[in-house]
């Protein structure tokens, strides 16, 4: 006979619940609410829970399964349906083995902070006391150290050190936290820390020492090498710019709860993502003072109103700050674009020189992953998105044929479809140096054996020509889907907001348009498919092609001559509102832009925000990209907007904003107004023009939705301007919160046009 008022369930759970400690937390949550039963994994299907029990103990167990869950799983679908009580006994509740091993198939976690507990170990008295490497199935290294499937400890970094029977007894004790967590690993058997080639006495306390001595340390981390030093020491940070030869471009830090209100202003929401398991960069605005009281180095972020700090993330981070009271400067080992440094006598010979000692350790990493950037601007805005996030897919059904897009040549990251998701990469690089195109590839391989995939059929890529992700697509692929630049970002937007069809705004730097033009402020009809150009900024001459980009007052010089200005009166403005490197340049760009030689037509946004910062003297040389318009935007913060009556004309048949006209008048208003106003009405302006086009072509063509897109979608300004124009004409504005805006969310786009294609028969 049953006992009376027994039910039994079965709860099919879906989401992140492999790899993450999900069966053993059901074991317990079961256990502890006095349930029979089992959980069993089953790969891509999810978890299998069998429950039996009183009403009120399952309604315990599930509101536990919902409120108490591990930090990196993530419940996406939960079913609930009633079984038969057929006379056979569940027996004890226990965990049933899962034929290819937990993690096996499904969704592989990032790699997360150390969490809360673990934290409590180190800092202990237990055996994990003082344990740089310490981890748990809540928290550590994920995606930087497996290699394949299934997710196995021998298939991982960890393989090398094989556990402790101290270990072992927490990894096969179901009650225990680090039941079955791979990582799994103490001073007794795990990986080892050396400073300058030493693991003797404690190499986090001379690391520390060093610190303090003024010195650059170079610090290999979770998946890949940071160089630190001491971020409130001017000569010491200017030290680390000389050597590193990046003059201008930000660092990134690492602080202390205690030390972050000292360096920037933080909301509530800013809070929580600091302290968020995924530990990203947020970029945050300077405390006013910070750099005069010493509390910032200003060669920090020179000449922006704003700087990208983190918490510490790992054991070591946290040891090293147990002896420290300043903040680091924390910026990635490695030129801007190119890949991290993960590999000890690489990390060692590249950094000569440059680190003056090195905290390095044994394991080894396995796929390179930079830290996830994030700024709050009307919603949260990934400019880099990676470790944190990185491999977890979004749910997204673009057919049943596997794809791999291949993305950008800048800022790039690719994305694999499988099934219902796509998988974005990590942060890759500037793919235009065979060293990252080497990376690409290694990450390619990496992510397909993680994912049990084989190279897709079908690649999509830029359609540039002469990109070298373009040439990759044409030999890997059977079938190649080439994706306008414009158009990816915009469907980008579509795919992560479920939208079918939109006007969309594309600002941005640079992108290869159908005509071979450089196109980069744009306003489209655009659907997952296709797109039609429908308006954007007037297209002006860049003089000498990339030099334009890296001197921005040859790109002034454009928008003057596209104004109408030559000969003697186009000299004297140049001569007397722009900085030159000589007069011999000056005058070698004036015959480039009079006799039409060595010219290439741009309606770039970004060109012309470049354009504006070397006309007011905020930045006359590129020496970052988006250094001209980050600093024109830190100059407008102070600044107020002046009204002007936005020029507009016709170039063939599309409505565009007159930039060249608009520059003119912001040269005749620079006598008699601040450089901080004549900042600011630039961009509103330039996010005035694109938007009324847009309103105007929603209008048109019946549409409410308005997507924003490109590198420019960063600027708070901006955006704060393009969406109260759209609402206030009764439109909505949607923007990428899922996906990067920029350059690393491109891949997405072309995922997302290449498979409604593919389904349209239209590829």
């Amino acid at each position: 006979m049953k006992a009376k008022g027994l039910i039994r369930q079965r709860i099919s759970v879906k989401g992140i619940v492999q790899g993450v400690g999900f069966r053993p937390f059901v074991y317990r949550i079961a256990v502890g609410n006095g349930l029979s039963g089992s959980v069993k994994n089953l790969g891509d299907a999810g978890v299998e829970i069998i429950v039996q029990g009183s009403p009120d103990q399952i309604r315990r167990f599930l509101q536990d399964l919902e409120e108490r869950k591990p930090p990196l799983a993530e419940i996406e679908e939960l079913r609930i349906e009633e079984l038969p009580l057929d006379g056979h006994e569940l027996g004890p509740f226990r965990i049933e083995r899962s034929g290819a091993g937990e993690g096996s198939s499904g969704t592989i976690p990032p790699d997360t902070a150390i969490c809360a507990e673990c934290l409590e170990d180190i800092e202990g008295e237990g055996r994990y006391r003082g344990y740089w490497a310490t981890s748990c199935t809540n928290c550590g290294p994920r995606f930087t150290t497996i290699r394949a499937l299934p997710y196995d400890r021998e298939r991982t970094s960890f393989a090398e050190f094989p556990m402790c029977p101290a270990c072992m007894r927490e990894y096969t004790d179901p009650l225990d936290r680090r039941y079955h967590a791979q990582t799994i690993a103490c001073p007794a058997c795990g990986p080892r820390l050396y400073f300058n080639g030493s693991p003797e006495g404690d190499p986090i306390l001379k690391a520390a020492l060093a610190l303090k001595a003024g010195r650059i340390v170079a610090i290999k981390g979770l998946g890949g090498t940071h160089l630190a030093c001491d971020a409130t020491s001017e000569e010491v940070v200017s030290r680390l710019r000389q050597r590193l030869g990046r003059p201008a471009q930000p660092f990134a830090l690492m602080a202390t709860e205690v030390q972050i209100p000292q360096l920037a202003e933080v909301s509530p929401q800013e809070w929580e993502m600091l302290r968020s398991p995924r530990r990203p960069i947020v970029v945050l605005n300077k405390r006013p003072g910070a750099e005069a009281q010493g509390a910032l180095a200003p060669s920090v972020a020179p000449g922006l109103h704003n700087v990208g700090i983190m918490l510490p993330y790992t054991g070591l981070h946290y040891l090293l700050f147990n002896h420290l009271d300043f903040p680091l400067v924390m910026t990635s080992a490695n030129m801007p674009g190119r890949p991290m440094l993960i590999e000890n006598r690489e990390i060692q010979g590249r950094l000569e020189g440059i680190a003056d000692d090195f905290l390095l350790h044994d394991r080894e990493i396995v796929a390179r992953c930079d830290d996830s950037v994030l700024r709050h601007s009307l919603g949260w805005r990934f400019i880099r998105r990676s470790r944190g996030w990185v491999p977890t897919p979004l749910e997204l059904d673009l057919g049943e044929e596997p794809l791999l897009a291949l993305g950008a040549e800048l800022n790039n990251a690719f994305t694999l479809y499988l099934d219902g998701r796509c998988y974005l990469s990590q942060h890759i690089g500037h793919v235009d140096d065979l060293e990252t195109f080497q990376f690409l590839r290694e990450a390619i391989a990496h992510l397909l054996s993680i994912t049990g995939a084989r190279l897709p059929r079908v690649l999509a890529c830029d359609l540039h020509p002469r990109f070298l992700t373009s040439q990759l697509a044409g030999e890997l692929g059977e079938k190649v889907i080439r994706v306008q630049h414009h158009h990816a970002h915009i469907a980008a937007v579509l795919g992560e907001h479920g939208l079918e069809r939109a006007v969309g705004i594309a600002a941005d730097g640079v992108g290869y348009g159908t005509d071979g033009r450089i196109w980069g402020g744009e306003v489209l009809l655009a659907d997952r498919a296709d797109f039609k150009r429908l308006g954007g900024l007037k297209s002006v001459p860049m003089a000498g092609g990339d030099l334009a980009t890296r001197f921005p007052a040859r790109m002034a010089a454009g928008f003057l001559f596209a104004a109408g200005l030559r000969g003697p009166k186009l000299k004297q403005a140049l001569e007397s509102h722009l900085h030159f490197r000589s007069p011999r340049e000056l005058d070698l760009v004036m015959r480039q832009l009079e006799r039409r030689l060595n010219l290439f037509w741009t309606s770039s946004s970004g060109r012309f925000l470049d354009a504006v910062s070397a006309l007011l003297g905020i930045c006359s040389e590129r020496t970052y990209e988006g250094e001209p318009a980050m600093k024109l935007e830190a100059a407008a913060r102070g600044g107020q907007a002046l009204e002007l009556e936005l020029p507009f004309t016709m170039e063939g048949d599309r409505p565009v904003l007159d930039t060249p006209r608009l520059f003119l008048r912001l040269l005749e208003l620079k006598e008699g107004h601040s450089a901080a106003d004549l900042a600011a009405t630039a961009q509103w302006a330039l996010a005035a023009g694109l938007a009324r086009l847009a309103i105007a072509a929603a209008r048109e063509n019946g549409l409410k939705e308005v997507a924003l897109a490109g590198g420019v979608a960063y600027n708070e300004a901006i955006v704060s301007t393009i969406k109260a124009e759209v609402e206030q004409a009764g439109l909505r504005l949607y923007v990428g919160e899922k996906v990067p805006c920029g350059d690393g969310g491109v891949s997405f786009g072309q995922a997302v046009v290449a498979g409604t294609r593919l389904r349209l028969g239209r590829a």
